[in-house]
Protein backbone atom coordinates (compact mmCIF):
# COMPACT_ATOMS: atom_id res chain seq x y z
CA UNK A 1 0.00 0.00 0.00
CA UNK A 2 1.17 3.57 -1.05
CA UNK A 3 1.80 5.46 2.56
CA UNK A 4 3.02 8.43 0.66
CA UNK A 5 0.66 11.19 2.07
CA UNK A 6 -1.33 13.27 0.02
CA UNK A 7 -1.02 17.19 0.48
CA UNK A 8 -3.30 18.99 1.60
CA UNK A 9 -4.32 21.14 -1.72
CA UNK A 10 -4.28 18.23 -3.63
CA UNK A 11 -7.73 17.53 -5.07
CA UNK A 12 -9.31 14.34 -3.68
CA UNK A 13 -9.50 11.24 -5.96
CA UNK A 14 -12.52 10.85 -7.41
CA UNK A 15 -12.35 7.64 -9.27
CA UNK A 16 -14.17 5.19 -6.77
CA UNK A 17 -17.37 7.87 -6.67
CA UNK A 18 -19.48 5.76 -8.88
CA UNK A 19 -19.27 2.83 -6.88
CA UNK A 20 -19.94 4.61 -3.48
CA UNK A 21 -22.89 6.51 -5.02
CA UNK A 22 -24.26 2.63 -5.81
CA UNK A 23 -23.52 1.71 -2.19
CA UNK A 24 -25.31 4.98 -0.47
CA UNK A 25 -28.25 4.26 -2.60
CA UNK A 26 -28.64 0.53 -1.59
CA UNK A 27 -28.24 1.25 1.91
CA UNK A 28 -30.66 4.33 1.69
CA UNK A 29 -33.27 2.15 -0.13
CA UNK A 30 -32.37 -0.82 2.73
CA UNK A 31 -33.32 2.23 5.51
CA UNK A 32 -36.18 3.18 3.42
CA UNK A 33 -37.65 0.19 3.77
CA UNK A 34 -37.22 -0.67 7.39
CA UNK A 35 -38.17 2.04 8.38
CA UNK A 36 -41.92 1.35 6.46
CA UNK A 37 -41.75 -2.38 6.69
CA UNK A 38 -40.15 -3.24 9.81
CA UNK A 39 -40.88 0.42 12.38
CA UNK A 40 -44.28 0.57 11.12
CA UNK A 41 -43.85 4.20 9.73
CA UNK A 42 -45.78 3.84 6.11
CA UNK A 43 -44.25 4.62 2.71
CA UNK A 44 -44.42 7.87 2.97
CA UNK A 45 -42.12 8.09 6.38
CA UNK A 46 -39.88 5.29 4.91
CA UNK A 47 -39.83 7.30 1.62
CA UNK A 48 -38.65 10.49 3.06
CA UNK A 49 -36.26 8.58 5.87
CA UNK A 50 -34.24 6.67 2.56
CA UNK A 51 -34.53 10.13 0.11
CA UNK A 52 -33.09 12.07 3.06
CA UNK A 53 -30.44 9.28 3.82
CA UNK A 54 -29.17 9.13 0.46
CA UNK A 55 -28.94 12.99 -0.06
CA UNK A 56 -27.00 13.19 3.30
CA UNK A 57 -24.67 9.92 2.05
CA UNK A 58 -24.19 11.39 -1.04
CA UNK A 59 -22.81 14.71 0.35
CA UNK A 60 -20.72 12.71 2.64
CA UNK A 61 -19.25 10.65 0.06
CA UNK A 62 -18.36 13.72 -2.07
CA UNK A 63 -16.88 15.04 1.82
CA UNK A 64 -15.22 12.31 2.29
CA UNK A 65 -14.31 11.37 -1.36
CA UNK A 66 -10.55 11.97 -0.70
CA UNK A 67 -10.59 9.81 2.43
CA UNK A 68 -8.36 6.54 2.06
CA UNK A 69 -10.04 2.76 1.58
CA UNK A 70 -9.66 2.55 5.19
CA UNK A 71 -12.18 4.66 6.77
CA UNK A 72 -14.61 3.10 4.74
CA UNK A 73 -13.55 -0.11 6.20
CA UNK A 74 -13.41 0.95 9.12
CA UNK A 75 -17.30 1.87 8.89
CA UNK A 76 -18.05 -1.39 8.11
CA UNK A 77 -16.40 -2.83 10.77
CA UNK A 78 -18.45 -0.62 12.92
CA UNK A 79 -21.53 -1.42 11.24
CA UNK A 80 -21.34 -5.12 12.15
CA UNK A 81 -19.57 -4.60 15.41
CA UNK A 82 -22.13 -2.46 16.80
CA UNK A 83 -25.37 -4.92 15.28
CA UNK A 84 -23.78 -7.63 16.82
CA UNK A 85 -23.13 -6.02 20.85
CA UNK A 86 -26.99 -4.81 20.24
CA UNK A 87 -28.05 -8.65 18.96
CA UNK A 88 -26.59 -9.65 22.94
CA UNK A 89 -27.59 -6.75 25.36
CA UNK A 90 -31.06 -6.89 23.88
CA UNK A 91 -31.11 -10.51 25.39
CA UNK A 92 -28.71 -10.86 27.76
CA UNK A 93 -30.86 -10.68 30.81
CA UNK A 94 -33.99 -12.92 29.25
CA UNK A 95 -31.28 -15.24 28.23
CA UNK A 96 -29.64 -15.86 31.70
CA UNK A 97 -33.12 -16.10 33.29
CA UNK A 98 -34.64 -18.46 31.22
CA UNK A 99 -31.34 -20.44 29.46
CA UNK A 100 -29.60 -20.24 32.69
CA UNK A 101 -31.70 -20.02 35.25
CA UNK A 102 -31.16 -16.99 36.93
CA UNK A 103 -33.25 -15.38 38.97
CA UNK A 104 -34.35 -11.68 37.72
CA UNK A 105 -32.78 -9.55 40.21
CA UNK A 106 -29.51 -11.52 39.69
CA UNK A 107 -29.90 -11.11 35.91
CA UNK A 108 -30.36 -7.57 36.59
CA UNK A 109 -27.26 -7.13 38.64
CA UNK A 110 -24.90 -9.35 36.28
CA UNK A 111 -26.31 -7.02 33.66
CA UNK A 112 -25.13 -4.26 35.09
CA UNK A 113 -21.54 -5.48 36.13
CA UNK A 114 -20.99 -6.66 32.98
CA UNK A 115 -21.96 -3.31 31.24
CA UNK A 116 -19.54 -1.77 34.17
CA UNK A 117 -16.54 -4.32 33.63
CA UNK A 118 -16.60 -3.81 29.88
CA UNK A 119 -16.41 0.30 30.15
CA UNK A 120 -13.25 -0.18 32.50
CA UNK A 121 -12.06 -2.51 30.11
CA UNK A 122 -12.40 0.28 27.50
CA UNK A 123 -10.46 2.87 29.31
CA UNK A 124 -7.83 0.07 29.79
CA UNK A 125 -7.60 -1.02 26.35
CA UNK A 126 -6.69 2.29 24.90
CA UNK A 127 -2.79 2.14 25.54
CA UNK A 128 -2.91 -1.73 24.25
CA UNK A 129 -4.14 -1.02 21.26
CA UNK A 130 -1.84 1.91 21.03
CA UNK A 131 1.19 -0.78 21.60
CA UNK A 132 -0.39 -3.44 18.87
CA UNK A 133 -1.53 -1.61 16.32
CA UNK A 134 -5.10 -1.03 14.39
CA UNK A 135 -5.26 -4.62 12.59
CA UNK A 136 -3.60 -6.90 15.44
CA UNK A 137 -6.06 -5.31 18.08
CA UNK A 138 -8.95 -5.88 15.84
CA UNK A 139 -8.31 -9.76 15.21
CA UNK A 140 -7.44 -10.12 19.13
CA UNK A 141 -11.05 -8.83 19.96
CA UNK A 142 -13.06 -9.83 17.04
CA UNK A 143 -12.23 -13.60 17.83
CA UNK A 144 -12.36 -13.11 21.43
CA UNK A 145 -16.10 -12.09 20.65
CA UNK A 146 -16.66 -14.81 18.39
CA UNK A 147 -15.23 -17.39 20.59
CA UNK A 148 -16.97 -16.21 23.77
CA UNK A 149 -20.22 -15.78 21.87
CA UNK A 150 -20.22 -19.51 21.14
CA UNK A 151 -19.70 -20.51 24.46
CA UNK A 152 -22.84 -18.56 25.34
CA UNK A 153 -24.42 -19.98 22.89
CA UNK A 154 -23.34 -23.63 23.49
CA UNK A 155 -23.63 -23.19 27.26
CA UNK A 156 -26.77 -23.51 29.70
CA UNK A 157 -24.44 -23.17 32.91
CA UNK A 158 -24.46 -19.43 34.61
CA UNK A 159 -21.23 -19.77 35.67
CA UNK A 160 -19.58 -20.94 32.59
CA UNK A 161 -21.57 -18.07 30.89
CA UNK A 162 -20.36 -15.60 33.18
CA UNK A 163 -16.58 -16.59 33.29
CA UNK A 164 -16.23 -18.27 30.21
CA UNK A 165 -18.63 -15.76 28.26
CA UNK A 166 -19.55 -12.68 29.68
CA UNK A 167 -16.07 -11.88 30.87
CA UNK A 168 -13.94 -12.46 27.89
CA UNK A 169 -16.61 -10.81 25.54
CA UNK A 170 -16.49 -7.29 27.78
CA UNK A 171 -12.75 -7.64 27.13
CA UNK A 172 -13.52 -8.16 23.66
CA UNK A 173 -16.05 -5.60 22.58
CA UNK A 174 -13.95 -3.04 24.57
CA UNK A 175 -10.41 -3.96 22.61
CA UNK A 176 -12.64 -3.04 19.42
CA UNK A 177 -14.37 0.41 20.65
CA UNK A 178 -11.17 2.53 20.78
CA UNK A 179 -9.39 1.17 17.50
CA UNK A 180 -12.37 2.03 15.60
CA UNK A 181 -12.25 5.53 16.64
CA UNK A 182 -8.71 5.56 16.45
CA UNK A 183 -9.16 4.73 12.45
CA UNK A 184 -11.51 7.44 11.91
CA UNK A 185 -8.68 9.59 12.73
CA UNK A 186 -6.29 7.93 11.24
CA UNK A 187 -7.51 7.74 8.04
CA UNK A 188 -9.07 11.51 8.07
CA UNK A 189 -7.72 14.57 7.48
CA UNK A 190 -8.42 17.45 10.31
CA UNK A 191 -10.70 19.42 7.16
CA UNK A 192 -12.61 15.32 7.18
CA UNK A 193 -13.28 14.78 10.67
CA UNK A 194 -16.09 15.84 11.71
CA UNK A 195 -17.71 14.71 8.62
CA UNK A 196 -16.60 11.05 9.06
CA UNK A 197 -17.28 10.98 13.13
CA UNK A 198 -20.81 12.55 11.91
CA UNK A 199 -21.18 9.42 9.87
CA UNK A 200 -19.13 6.87 12.12
CA UNK A 201 -21.86 7.89 15.09
CA UNK A 202 -25.00 7.59 12.32
CA UNK A 203 -23.52 4.35 11.30
CA UNK A 204 -23.32 2.95 15.15
CA UNK A 205 -27.21 4.00 15.41
CA UNK A 206 -27.92 2.45 12.25
CA UNK A 207 -26.34 -0.79 13.68
CA UNK A 208 -28.56 -0.67 17.33
CA UNK A 209 -31.57 -0.25 14.80
CA UNK A 210 -30.80 -2.78 12.71
CA UNK A 211 -29.85 -5.03 15.89
CA UNK A 212 -33.48 -4.32 17.04
CA UNK A 213 -35.51 -4.83 14.17
CA UNK A 214 -33.69 -8.69 13.78
CA UNK A 215 -34.54 -9.44 17.30
CA UNK A 216 -38.29 -8.54 16.51
CA UNK A 217 -37.90 -10.94 13.67
CA UNK A 218 -36.67 -13.68 15.80
CA UNK A 219 -39.76 -13.01 18.10
CA UNK A 220 -42.25 -13.21 15.45
CA UNK A 221 -40.83 -16.42 14.03
CA UNK A 222 -41.58 -18.43 17.79
CA UNK A 223 -44.24 -20.22 17.03
CA UNK A 224 -48.10 -18.89 19.01
CA UNK A 225 -47.79 -20.98 23.08
CA UNK A 226 -43.83 -22.27 22.52
CA UNK A 227 -40.42 -20.85 23.23
CA UNK A 228 -38.26 -22.78 20.66
CA UNK A 229 -37.26 -22.40 16.93
CA UNK A 230 -36.43 -25.72 14.83
CA UNK A 231 -32.67 -25.30 13.33
CA UNK A 232 -30.98 -28.07 11.62
CA UNK A 233 -33.18 -30.65 13.30
CA UNK A 234 -32.69 -29.24 16.66
CA UNK A 235 -34.54 -27.08 18.95
CA UNK A 236 -33.25 -23.58 20.02
CA UNK A 237 -34.52 -20.50 22.00
CA UNK A 238 -35.48 -17.62 20.48
CA UNK A 239 -32.27 -16.19 22.93
CA UNK A 240 -29.69 -18.41 21.71
CA UNK A 241 -30.86 -17.97 17.80
CA UNK A 242 -29.74 -14.33 18.54
CA UNK A 243 -26.81 -15.28 19.82
CA UNK A 244 -25.91 -17.55 17.13
CA UNK A 245 -26.67 -14.69 14.69
CA UNK A 246 -24.40 -12.42 16.51
CA UNK A 247 -21.77 -14.48 15.55
CA UNK A 248 -23.13 -14.64 11.89
CA UNK A 249 -23.09 -11.40 11.91
CA UNK A 250 -19.25 -10.95 13.74
CA UNK A 251 -17.77 -13.13 11.42
CA UNK A 252 -18.28 -10.80 8.61
CA UNK A 253 -16.22 -8.30 9.76
CA UNK A 254 -13.06 -10.68 10.21
CA UNK A 255 -12.46 -10.25 5.92
CA UNK A 256 -12.77 -6.19 6.57
CA UNK A 257 -9.70 -6.31 9.20
CA UNK A 258 -7.59 -8.12 6.96
CA UNK A 259 -8.11 -4.74 4.51
CA UNK A 260 -7.51 -2.43 6.92
CA UNK A 261 -4.22 -1.19 7.02
CA UNK A 262 -1.94 0.75 10.14
CA UNK A 263 -1.60 3.69 7.75
CA UNK A 264 -3.35 4.90 3.92
CA UNK A 265 -2.60 7.11 1.63
CA UNK A 266 -4.27 10.51 2.47
CA UNK A 267 -4.89 9.81 6.37
CA UNK A 268 -3.13 12.28 8.66
CA UNK A 269 0.46 10.80 9.14
CA UNK A 270 0.92 9.30 12.92
CA UNK A 271 3.60 7.16 14.60
CA UNK A 272 4.90 4.59 12.68
CA UNK A 273 3.75 1.28 12.74
CA UNK A 274 5.62 -1.04 15.46
CA UNK A 275 4.95 -4.56 15.60
CA UNK A 276 5.41 -6.15 19.25
CA UNK A 277 5.23 -9.58 20.75
CA UNK A 278 2.96 -9.94 23.95
CA UNK A 279 5.78 -9.21 26.07
CA UNK A 280 6.49 -6.17 24.56
CA UNK A 281 3.16 -4.90 24.37
CA UNK A 282 2.35 -5.20 28.12
CA UNK A 283 5.29 -3.07 28.56
CA UNK A 284 4.88 -0.50 25.94
CA UNK A 285 1.29 -0.58 27.10
CA UNK A 286 2.22 0.38 30.41
CA UNK A 287 4.43 3.36 29.19
CA UNK A 288 1.76 5.01 26.83
CA UNK A 289 -0.57 4.73 29.72
CA UNK A 290 1.56 6.55 32.50
CA UNK A 291 2.06 8.87 29.52
CA UNK A 292 -1.38 9.58 29.03
CA UNK A 293 -2.16 10.03 32.82
CA UNK A 294 1.10 12.49 32.79
CA UNK A 295 -0.06 14.64 29.62
CA UNK A 296 -0.78 18.25 30.22
CA UNK A 297 -4.61 17.66 28.78
CA UNK A 298 -5.28 14.77 30.22
CA UNK A 299 -6.60 16.29 33.28
CA UNK A 300 -8.86 18.23 31.49
CA UNK A 301 -10.17 15.87 29.18
CA UNK A 302 -10.92 13.67 31.94
CA UNK A 303 -12.80 16.57 34.10
CA UNK A 304 -14.61 17.45 29.96
CA UNK A 305 -15.44 13.62 30.13
CA UNK A 306 -16.82 13.67 33.67
CA UNK A 307 -19.05 16.67 32.35
CA UNK A 308 -20.28 14.27 29.21
CA UNK A 309 -21.14 11.67 31.57
CA UNK A 310 -24.04 13.44 33.37
CA UNK A 311 -25.11 14.02 29.59
CA UNK A 312 -25.26 10.18 28.56
CA UNK A 313 -27.43 9.79 31.62
CA UNK A 314 -30.14 9.68 29.35
CA UNK A 315 -29.21 6.85 27.25
CA UNK A 316 -28.78 4.92 30.51
CA UNK A 317 -32.30 6.23 31.01
CA UNK A 318 -33.72 4.65 27.41
CA UNK A 319 -32.68 1.04 28.55
CA UNK A 320 -32.89 0.85 32.12
CA UNK A 321 -35.46 3.70 33.63
CA UNK A 322 -38.12 3.97 30.65
CA UNK A 323 -39.28 0.73 30.39
CA UNK A 324 -40.31 0.54 33.93
CA UNK A 325 -41.50 4.34 34.02
CA UNK A 326 -44.11 3.67 31.02
CA UNK A 327 -45.22 0.17 32.34
CA UNK A 328 -46.15 2.07 36.25
CA UNK A 329 -47.79 5.00 33.51
CA UNK A 330 -48.77 3.46 30.87
CA UNK A 331 -49.56 0.21 31.54
CA UNK A 332 -49.51 -2.80 29.42
CA UNK A 333 -49.81 -1.04 25.99
CA UNK A 334 -47.09 1.70 27.15
CA UNK A 335 -44.83 -1.57 27.92
CA UNK A 336 -45.33 -3.19 24.91
CA UNK A 337 -44.11 0.17 22.48
CA UNK A 338 -40.52 0.70 24.80
CA UNK A 339 -38.70 -0.50 21.74
CA UNK A 340 -40.80 1.67 19.25
CA UNK A 341 -39.93 4.48 22.04
CA UNK A 342 -36.43 3.92 21.36
CA UNK A 343 -36.17 3.56 17.90
CA UNK A 344 -37.36 7.00 17.34
CA UNK A 345 -33.78 8.17 18.67
CA UNK A 346 -32.03 5.84 16.05
CA UNK A 347 -33.88 6.74 13.05
CA UNK A 348 -33.76 10.41 14.09
CA UNK A 349 -29.63 10.10 14.45
CA UNK A 350 -28.75 8.70 11.06
CA UNK A 351 -30.72 11.63 9.53
CA UNK A 352 -29.18 14.44 11.85
CA UNK A 353 -25.71 13.12 13.27
CA UNK A 354 -24.35 13.41 9.40
CA UNK A 355 -26.60 16.68 8.47
CA UNK A 356 -25.10 18.73 11.62
CA UNK A 357 -22.00 17.37 11.19
CA UNK A 358 -21.87 18.72 7.49
CA UNK A 359 -23.21 21.75 8.56
CA UNK A 360 -20.75 22.35 11.61
CA UNK A 361 -17.83 20.87 10.62
CA UNK A 362 -16.03 24.88 11.56
CA UNK A 363 -17.34 25.09 14.24
CA UNK A 364 -15.16 23.41 16.97
CA UNK A 365 -16.18 20.23 19.04
CA UNK A 366 -16.24 21.94 22.58
CA UNK A 367 -19.16 24.74 21.27
CA UNK A 368 -21.06 21.94 19.67
CA UNK A 369 -20.97 19.99 22.70
CA UNK A 370 -21.96 22.97 24.75
CA UNK A 371 -24.79 23.30 22.19
CA UNK A 372 -25.66 19.88 22.35
CA UNK A 373 -26.01 19.75 25.73
CA UNK A 374 -28.20 22.68 26.55
CA UNK A 375 -30.24 21.03 23.84
CA UNK A 376 -30.70 17.80 25.64
CA UNK A 377 -31.26 19.29 29.12
CA UNK A 378 -34.40 20.88 27.48
CA UNK A 379 -36.02 18.29 26.50
CA UNK A 380 -37.18 16.95 29.36
CA UNK A 381 -39.39 19.93 29.43
CA UNK A 382 -42.14 17.61 27.33
CA UNK A 383 -41.94 14.88 30.22
CA UNK A 384 -41.98 17.63 33.01
CA UNK A 385 -44.87 19.58 31.81
CA UNK A 386 -48.31 18.57 33.45
CA UNK A 387 -49.42 15.46 31.00
CA UNK A 388 -52.73 18.00 30.90
CA UNK A 389 -50.96 20.32 28.67
CA UNK A 390 -50.48 17.79 26.01
CA UNK A 391 -53.87 16.16 25.98
CA UNK A 392 -55.19 18.80 23.39
CA UNK A 393 -51.89 18.07 21.04
CA UNK A 394 -52.29 14.47 21.77
CA UNK A 395 -56.30 14.16 20.47
CA UNK A 396 -55.53 16.75 17.50
CA UNK A 397 -53.32 15.81 14.40
CA UNK A 398 -49.70 15.09 16.78
CA UNK A 399 -51.88 12.29 18.39
CA UNK A 400 -52.74 11.06 14.34
CA UNK A 401 -49.46 11.18 13.57
CA UNK A 402 -47.44 9.77 16.30
CA UNK A 403 -50.22 7.89 18.89
CA UNK A 404 -52.33 6.54 16.04
CA UNK A 405 -49.41 6.50 13.61
CA UNK A 406 -46.24 5.75 14.43
CA UNK A 407 -47.33 3.87 17.63
CA UNK A 408 -50.85 2.29 16.17
CA UNK A 409 -52.93 3.13 18.83
CA UNK A 410 -56.60 3.66 18.67
CA UNK A 411 -58.82 6.14 20.26
CA UNK A 412 -58.38 8.80 23.13
CA UNK A 413 -54.72 7.48 25.26
CA UNK A 414 -52.69 9.33 27.82
CA UNK A 415 -50.61 12.54 26.43
CA UNK A 416 -47.66 10.77 27.80
CA UNK A 417 -47.69 8.77 24.93
CA UNK A 418 -47.23 11.63 22.65
CA UNK A 419 -44.32 13.49 25.38
CA UNK A 420 -41.96 10.57 25.38
CA UNK A 421 -41.72 11.07 21.71
CA UNK A 422 -41.22 14.59 21.90
CA UNK A 423 -38.75 14.26 24.62
CA UNK A 424 -36.91 11.80 22.44
CA UNK A 425 -36.71 13.99 19.43
CA UNK A 426 -35.89 16.96 21.64
CA UNK A 427 -32.73 15.00 22.75
CA UNK A 428 -32.13 13.04 19.69
CA UNK A 429 -31.19 16.61 17.89
CA UNK A 430 -29.02 17.49 21.08
CA UNK A 431 -27.37 13.95 20.75
CA UNK A 432 -26.48 14.70 17.00
CA UNK A 433 -25.19 18.31 17.90
CA UNK A 434 -22.63 16.36 20.57
CA UNK A 435 -22.26 12.97 21.01
CA UNK A 436 -19.94 12.34 17.68
CA UNK A 437 -17.86 15.41 18.47
CA UNK A 438 -16.73 13.70 22.03
CA UNK A 439 -14.96 11.34 20.41
CA UNK A 440 -13.81 14.15 17.72
CA UNK A 441 -12.65 16.04 20.74
CA UNK A 442 -10.77 13.12 22.65
CA UNK A 443 -9.54 11.96 19.28
CA UNK A 444 -8.45 15.51 18.54
CA UNK A 445 -6.11 16.14 21.06
CA UNK A 446 -4.31 13.67 21.23
CA UNK A 447 -0.84 13.66 20.89
CA UNK A 448 0.74 10.95 17.45
CA UNK A 449 0.28 7.67 18.47
CA UNK A 450 -2.08 7.77 21.57
CA UNK A 451 -5.22 8.11 19.81
CA UNK A 452 -6.84 4.71 20.59
CA UNK A 453 -5.56 5.76 24.58
CA UNK A 454 -7.54 9.14 24.44
CA UNK A 455 -10.49 7.27 22.14
CA UNK A 456 -10.61 4.81 25.00
CA UNK A 457 -11.42 7.68 27.63
CA UNK A 458 -14.73 8.26 25.17
CA UNK A 459 -16.18 5.65 27.93
CA UNK A 460 -15.77 7.47 30.90
CA UNK A 461 -19.02 9.05 30.06
CA UNK A 462 -21.36 6.13 29.69
CA UNK A 463 -19.79 4.32 32.56
CA UNK A 464 -20.32 7.35 34.68
CA UNK A 465 -23.76 7.75 33.15
CA UNK A 466 -24.42 4.36 34.61
CA UNK A 467 -23.30 4.60 37.80
CA UNK A 468 -25.31 7.94 38.29
CA UNK A 469 -28.67 6.35 36.78
CA UNK A 470 -28.43 3.58 38.87
CA UNK A 471 -27.36 5.53 41.88
CA UNK A 472 -30.35 8.73 41.15
CA UNK A 473 -33.54 6.55 39.81
CA UNK A 474 -33.03 3.39 42.56
CA UNK A 475 -34.28 6.82 44.77
CA UNK A 476 -36.13 8.66 41.86
CA UNK A 477 -38.77 5.83 40.79
CA UNK A 478 -39.43 4.65 44.03
CA UNK A 479 -40.34 8.57 45.80
CA UNK A 480 -42.17 9.80 42.58
CA UNK A 481 -42.92 6.93 40.86
CA UNK A 482 -43.96 4.10 42.26
CA UNK A 483 -45.71 0.97 41.46
CA UNK A 484 -48.57 1.66 43.56
CA UNK A 485 -50.10 4.30 44.72
CA UNK A 486 -49.56 8.87 44.17
CA UNK A 487 -47.36 8.94 41.43
CA UNK A 488 -45.25 12.75 40.62
CA UNK A 489 -43.37 12.07 38.01
CA UNK A 490 -43.45 15.29 36.49
CA UNK A 491 -41.67 16.48 39.91
CA UNK A 492 -38.89 13.61 38.84
CA UNK A 493 -38.39 14.75 35.24
CA UNK A 494 -38.01 18.37 36.28
CA UNK A 495 -35.29 16.75 39.08
CA UNK A 496 -33.45 14.71 36.37
CA UNK A 497 -33.50 17.83 33.55
CA UNK A 498 -32.07 19.94 36.02
CA UNK A 499 -29.48 17.09 36.84
CA UNK A 500 -28.51 16.95 33.07
CA UNK A 501 -28.21 21.00 32.56
CA UNK A 502 -25.35 20.84 35.05
CA UNK A 503 -23.40 19.41 32.53
CA UNK A 504 -23.30 22.19 29.60
CA UNK A 505 -23.26 24.66 32.65
CA UNK A 506 -20.66 23.62 33.67
CA UNK A 507 -18.90 23.00 30.15
CA UNK A 508 -19.81 26.40 29.61
CA UNK A 509 -18.20 28.02 33.35
CA UNK A 510 -14.81 26.64 33.14
CA UNK A 511 -14.26 26.67 29.32
CA UNK A 512 -10.98 28.67 30.13
CA UNK A 513 -10.02 25.37 32.38
CA UNK A 514 -11.14 22.68 30.58
CA UNK A 515 -10.79 23.48 26.49
CA UNK A 516 -7.74 22.38 24.84
CA UNK A 517 -6.42 23.19 21.31
CA UNK A 518 -8.14 21.10 18.58
CA UNK A 519 -5.98 19.72 15.86
CA UNK A 520 -6.83 22.02 12.62
CA UNK A 521 -8.73 24.65 14.53
CA UNK A 522 -7.83 27.89 16.03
Amino acid sequence: MDNTPLPTDAPPPTGNLPLRVAMVALVSATIGWLAAAKAGLGFVPGFVIGTAMFGIGIFSTMKLAGAPAGLWVTFCLKFFSVTAYKLVTVVLVSFLMKDCGVQDAHAQLMFMLWGLFMSVSTVLSGALADALGLRRTLLFGVTLCLLTRLVMVSSGNAWVVMVCGLIPLAVGEALCTPVLVAATRKFTTASQRSVAFSVFYAILNLGFMVGYFIYDGVQKSVPSGGDTLAFAGYDFSPRRVLLGISVGVELLALPFILMLGERSRGADSGAPVVRLNLREAARETGRLFLCLVRHPGFRRLLLFLMMIGILKMVFSIMDGVLPTFVERELGPEGKARTGRFNAVNSILILMLAPLVGMLTRKASAYSMVILGGFITAFSFVFLALPASSFQGLANGWAGDWVVRGYLELKGDVSPYFLMIVLWQIGFSIGEAFYSPRVYEYAVSIAPKGQEASYASLSAVPLLMGKLATGAAFSWLLTRYCPAEGPRDSSTMWTIVGCLVLIAPLGLLLFKPFIRVKEEGRE
